[in-house]
């Protein structure tokens, strides 16, 4: 009896077909485009960023300025005039380093901002894609848009549509064509 129900077993797991997983790809930074809330969010990051910007080029400036007045006066300064003004330039240099970090560092200013921003949205696009993976039956979605390389990818795994409807973003001129 335990021989004729494992060779039933060992018949039944041959022939029933083995289901493959299916996946599809979207184009994250074609969502991302299409979104006016992330349209906003990249305009003010982007506006941040050049303030900040702007303000260690003044910062620099300063350090620079000082640093040449320092160079066309240094033969006629004492040693602790020099001193004093090396100071002064290493403080102001320090400044400029740290307010860099500050705001462009790893954990800056303008990546805490972006995070901030961004990270809602993505998240909206992400939820997006989970729900059409799981109307659509997908173990898998790729982001094409991304650091991995596709070689080729076939349009019929393109769900990036899908993603845009899901979102309420897709225009009646995507759809007819």
């Amino acid at each position: 009896m335990q021989r004729l129900f494992l060779a039933l077993f060992f018949l039944l797991t041959i022939f029933v077909p083995l289901k493959a997983q299916k996946f599809g790809y979207i184009d994250l930074n074609y969502i991302l485009g299409k979104m006016p809330e992330y349209v906003a969010a990249q305009s003010e990051i982007n506006t941040l960023a050049k303030a900040w910007e702007l303000e260690i080029r003044e910062m620099n400036e300063v350090v620079q300025t000082l640093e040449a007045k320092y160079k066309a006066e240094e033969v006629l300064l004492t040693v602790s005039m020099k001193d004093d003004r090396m100071y002064t330039i290493n403080t102001e240099m320090e400044k400029l380093k740290d307010y860099q970090k500050k705001v462009f560092g790893s954990d800056g200013l303008y990546f805490l901002k972006k995070k901030e921003l961004i990270r809602p949205v993505q998240d909206l696009v992400f939820q997006a894609a989970e729900r059409v993976a799981k109307s659509n039956r997908l173990a898998i979605v790729f982001d094409k848009s991304g650091e991995m390389v596709m070689i080729y990818t076939d349009p019929i795994h393109d769900y990036t549509d899908f993603v845009l409807e899901e979102l309420g973003l897709l225009s009646n001129e995507a759809t007819s064509n």
